[in-house]
């Protein structure tokens, strides 16, 4: 049973686990709980994974009389997780991060469940901390993480990451209806989309080449009326809500990608050795993210405040011009986060399920 959700970051690694585990064993079988309102359901619909939700608050760091009643929600999330794991009866229970998950794995741990934990950002969530101590097994995505957890139980394995690999370019160009061999531009803001990502889009989109082609998942959240508009004017300008399978085909023809900052994004970019320009959401984990990247000149690193879509048209009209550079930072961004070995994925879950 996987659990995460409200954003993709922590469904996505969990959907590559899934997928990873389906291959080794056809017969296992997968639940998923996640949140009322988040845009995981249509994502883990397309795997064919029973979705289930529970009632969960979030408790905040700082004062908020919203601590208090999401304090009781917790513990309603708690009783209802009870329930769901007595019908259910999985064998093994597995989370990234979010909120929706500490009651749930609380629960497990009262009933005897195997826990596994995965650690994705730099920063480490209070729900990942809430979740250490009932969990068997604690896994990072960065080496640097391992110290925040207990040492007898955490491991560095990289981060999961699903299938993106494509037949052939031709193939992938003509799923998205491209010409073959065009230069393609990729921008996403993550599960829910991003404002700042789509302003900045339609603010460069006039200084580029018109051979160009730009695909912009604008989130199924956002409103994209202007997109839109700007598609009527721009034939180059491709706008969608939200990709499941065509993500792979997406990422195959992009020459850059143009994208927050959020963990399951940027490890699916190191997979495939992209060019990536981030804009990090402003003072959250996605700042933290970047400026690794940063400096480790991995990646290129805008700020969603002060920079525009002026700059960022620049930027990518350089990089465009210069391939070697978009070589260097997509084997830089690699060098740092190779993915999760299969064969890891597999012996962790085969130690828990049958210790």
């Amino acid at each position: 049973m996987f659990s995460g959700g409200g954003t993709l970051g922590p469904v996505v690694p969990l959907l590559a686990i899934a997928e990873i585990y389906r291959k080794h064993n056809p017969g296992a079988k997968f639940a998923w709980v996640g949140t009322k309102t988040g845009p995981e359901k249509f994502l883990i619909d397309q795997y064919d994974i029973p979705f289930y939700t529970i009632t969960s608050g979030k408790l905040r760091r700082y004062f908020s009389f919203r601590n208090f009643f999401d304090g009781f929600k917790l513990i309603w999330g708690f009783l209802e997780s009870l329930v769901l794991l007595w019908q259910e009866k999985p064998d093994l229970l597995i989370t990234a991060g979010g909120f929706t998950s500490v009651p749930l794995h609380w629960a497990g741990f009262f009933l005897g469940i195997p826990e596994w934990v995965h650690q994705q950002d730099f920063q480490v969530g209070l729900a990942n901390k809430m979740m250490a101590f009932p969990a068997k097994k604690i896994t990072t995505a960065l080496r640097d993480c391992v110290s925040f957890f207990p040492e007898n139980k955490t491991e560095w394995i990289g981060n999961p990451v699903r299938d993106l690999s494509v037949t052939s370019l031709s193939e992938a160009y003509a799923k998205l209806g491209l010409p073959p061999s065009s230069t393609v531009i990729f921008a996403l803001g993550g599960g829910t989309g991003s404002s700042s990502i789509n302003k900045l889009i339609l603010e460069a989109l006039p200084s580029w080449p018109k051979d160009w082609h730009i695909i912009h998942l604008v989130g199924r959240e956002r409103p994209s009326e202007l997109q839109v508009k700007a598609a009527n004017v721009f034939s180059n300008y491709h706008v969608y809500q939200f990709f499941t399978t065509e993500m792979k085909y997406a990422y195959a023809v992009a020459s850059v990608v143009i994208a927050r900052a959020g963990f399951a994004t940027i490890t699916e970019l190191a997979s495939l050795g992209k060019a990536a320009i981030l804009l990090p959401m402003a003072d959250t984990h996605q700042d933290v993210n970047a400026k690794l990247l940063a400096d480790n000149k991995a990646a290129i690193i805008l700020n969603e405040k002060t920079d525009n879509g002026l700059k960022l048209a620049h930027i990518v009209k350089e990089l465009i011009a210069y391939p070697e550079v978009r070589e260097y930072l997509g084997k830089s961004l690699y060098k740092i986060l190779p993915p999760a070995p299969p064969e890891k994925i597999l012996s962790i879950i085969e130690d828990l399920t049958y210790e």
